[in-house]
């Protein structure tokens, strides 16, 4: 049971870090209204949450 835990979780941990990288790779910090870190903390939330749960859910 411990090994299908670490693997949803490394599914989550793997999907947070292509996300973020994406997109602090990608944005343009300069005339949004929000800062770059909360748009990277946001899609670290949600993209970990995904990763996470889309594997729980496909066992």
């Amino acid at each position: 049971m411990s090994l299908l835990k670490n693997k949803h979780l490394l599914n989550g941990i793997v999907s947070l870090g292509i996300s973020v990288a994406i997109t602090v790779w990608l944005a343009d910090d300069e005339d949004a209204p929000w800062s770059l870190t909360d748009m990277a903390l946001a899609v670290a939330i949600s993209s970990f949450l995904s990763g996470f749960f889309t594997s729980y859910f496909a066992d």
